[in-house]
């Protein structure tokens, strides 16, 4: 039986989102939307931990976070490329879940496959509508089904959004869903162990508050998450303003 959902984030590494859209995830399940996370690999070059470690803990961020499905395509960490076999692989889930809207990685930024994940969302995205590209799910062909909508987070490479979404009352959850990797983040009982990377630093905590703030002060709350879109978002009406 299909599982529609609202919305569908796919995301090349596990924590992904949860780092760049979890409180915007979280708001839309307050509302009483269905949420599902696609990881597009298990993060198995990452520096520290392993990816069955990562596994269990995306296990319990989406229970935290109260999402309906999570799943990992397991395609090749650092290598994926955008062709045929990876953009239908993306197709066969957005007709699987029939999501309103897909939030992705930031259209570029400091790790390749961060933009490279975005581009192959994209790409997947549009094909996803075309009636005669065909994919199937347990021995039946699948329907076409594009999204209404499709949005771009912003990661660790500054990018001026183009929507702001007020996090402000699901700030304390975001901040737990990130620590449920705790293999990944800066934790003093268990660095002493591992190596240091670019995220797993006190100062990147500092960093990732900093930009929610920074968001949040751009539309007068006290954190956002921004967003990147590929076309023009309309409005029915003023009152959808903050």
């Amino acid at each position: 039986m299909m599982q529609k959902l609202d919305l569908l984030v796919i995301t090349a590494h596990p924590d992904d989102a949860e780092l760049c859209c979890s409180g915007t995830v979280a708001a839309e399940i307050a509302a009483g939307k269905k949420v599902g996370f696609i990881d597009l690999t298990r993060g198995e070059l990452g520096t520290r931990g392993t990816a069955e470690l990562r596994k269990e803990e995306a296990a319990a961020s989406a229970k935290l976070l109260g999402i309906s499905v999570r799943e990992n395509l397991e395609m090749a960490d650092g290598f994926f490329q955008i062709d045929r076999a990876h953009i239908l692989q993306v197709v066969q889930k957005i007709r699987q879940y029939r999501p309103e809207m897909v939030i992705t990685n930031a259209v570029t930024d400091r790790h390749p496959d961060h933009g490279r994940a975005a581009a192959l969302v994209k790409e997947a995205f549009f094909i996803a509508g075309l009636r005669k590209v065909e994919t199937s799910l347990n021995n039946e062909i699948q329907q076409e089904w594009r999204p209404r909508l499709l949005l771009h987070f912003i990661q660790s490479n500054y990018i001026q959004p183009d929507v702001v979404i007020d996090i402000s009352a699901h700030w304390e959850r975001k901040l737990a869903s990130i620590r449920a990797f705790g293999s990944q983040f800066y934790n003093p009982e268990t660095d002493r162990d591992e190596p240091q990377t670019f995220i797993s630093s006190e100062k990147f905590w500092k960093f990732v508050e900093a930009r929610a703030r920074e968001f949040g002060q751009s539309i007068g709350v006290d954190y956002g998450e921004g967003f990147t879109v590929t076309r023009q978002i309309g409005l029915k009406s003023l009152d959808s303003l903050l």
